[in-house]
């Protein structure tokens, strides 16, 4: 029956992950409607995500993660440490060898191996790269629940989920969009869009699977997962947010902020 019970929650991690793909998608739908996107615009979406990913890492990931820690034989915060560092240490990996390019790059200011691909093809492996977490994330907070470990109730992962849904849709548009600037069509600019989000499903799978046969690791994953959305805001989306004008940086910045308190509303609220 356990079995069954975890079976279920590996479909409910599918189910949520699918949902924040759904959201990636319903926003490099934007294509079909703009062409264009003002940097004021972009850098607000990317600010809230910004704001969302943080919240989400401390309530919704490191909060667990410590409480879940105090029964380890080792200090609780050296636990959520080690997997923190650890999460970030495996995006600063992956963002040294898989081939990606940010938003605001030149051509030929490619990051990761050398490679001959698309600037198109660049720009979207780096959004896929940092929705990496983003799935695990969901896919972990989902595993805790079915170890009925900690204070984490199905509400808190169904939170998590919204929440990084919510941040998905901008996030999809802020990719779709400014393929289109780049001269591909209005449908292939969606379908790279919406591409760049498939891989939480596959990271949530992977997540809530994990956790739940090695329950030992659960602490750490949670704050794993934390550190590697740490780093992306920090690496990537807080960089791209605050190019541009002043206006446009301090529109960012705003966005960083009503993306957190919408995250913590969400967590506190439903978790």
């Amino acid at each position: 029956m356990e079995w069954i019970s975890n079976q279920n929650h590996v479909l409910l991690a599918l189910a949520a992950t699918l949902m924040t793909w759904a959201m990636t998608a319903l926003g490099a739908a934007m294509v079909f409607f703009f062409k264009e996107i003002k940097q004021s615009v972009l850098n607000t979406m990317l600010g809230f995500a910004a704001g969302v990913m943080i919240a989400a890492s401390f309530w919704s990931l490191l909060a667990p993660a410590i409480e879940l820690a105090e029964d380890s034989f080792l200090p609780a915060w050296l636990v959520a440490a080690i997997g923190f560092v650890g999460g970030a240490g495996f995006l600063a990996v992956a963002d040294r060898i898989i081939p990606h390019m940010h938003f605001n790059a030149k051509d030929g200011e490619s990051e990761g191996i050398s490679t001959h691909l698309k600037r198109s093809i660049l720009l979207v492996f780096s959004i896929t790269l940092h929705n990496i977490p983003e799935g695990l994330a969901v896919g972990v907070a989902f595993g805790a629940v079915a170890n009925e470990m900690g204070s984490l109730s199905v509400m808190s992962a169904i939170a998590v989920a919204i929440g990084i849904g919510i941040q998905n849709f901008p996030e999809g548009a802020a990719v779709s969009i400014p393929l289109r600037r780049e001269g591909l069509s209005r449908s292939r600019s969606f379908f790279y869009g919406q591409a760049s989000g498939f891989v939480e499903p596959v990271a949530g799978v992977v997540g809530a699977a994990s956790v739940m046969f090695i329950r030992p690791i659960l602490p750490y994953a949670l704050a794993f997962a934390a550190g590697a959305m740490i780093f992306v805001v920090v690496e990537e989306l807080i960089p791209e947010a605050q190019s541009g004008n002043h206006k446009s940086t301090h529109l960012a910045t705003a966005g960083c902020i009503i993306g957190f308190a919408v995250m913590m509303i969400l967590d506190v609220a439903l978790g």
